[in-house]
């Protein structure tokens, strides 16, 4: 079996005209600024995934100056990499995601989010039927830098994709 590990990050600031998308669920609070909808924890999956599956950056695949993608959703985005990845012969074992958010408060809606980031990973599902494991923790800045002075969210997402 063949495993390999990616890490995808993402980052925006605060200010966007639309709601506040994270792992695609709408969360009341500002939104973020962003050619699609900005969810940062879709954009840092999908970065997680295409790097070890040999795959472009989300940014190539879907440049932030091709008007088509204006506005999109961005767990829609990940779905289609998902398919990309299943293409190419990868399952998915685990996706571990940290946001930093100072603000709002995410704790409530974790599951929700993991529920989406997991549907939009279906073709992902290991051949045999093992669970997909989706952790999503948030942090809070405390204070310090962009995210503790609530002037965007920052993601991290390490997956771990198997072949074989």
């Amino acid at each position: 079996m063949i495993m390999r590990v990616g890490l995808g990050f993402d980052v925006h600031p605060f200010g966007g005209e639309g709601p506040l998308v994270m792992g695609g669920v709408t969360i009341e609070g500002p939104g973020l600024v962003g050619h699609s909808d900005a969810d940062v924890v879709a954009h840092a999956v999908a970065d997680a995934l295409l790097g070890p599956a040999g795959l472009p950056d989300l940014g190539t695949l879907f440049p932030a100056d091709d008007p088509a993608h204006a506005g999109a959703s961005s767990i829609g985005l990940l779905a289609e990499v998902a398919a990309r990845v299943a293409r190419e012969r990868w399952w998915v074992q685990n996706v571990d995601v940290t946001v930093a958010a100072e603000q709002p408060r995410l704790a409530p809606h974790l599951g929700a989010m993991a529920d989406a980031v997991r549907g939009a990973l279906v073709p992902l599902q290991e051949p045999m039927g093992l669970p997909m494991l989706i952790s999503i923790t948030p942090k809070r800045g405390e204070g310090l830098g962009f995210v503790g002075r609530v002037e965007g969210i920052a993601c991290w997402a390490v997956a771990m994709l198997c072949r074989g």
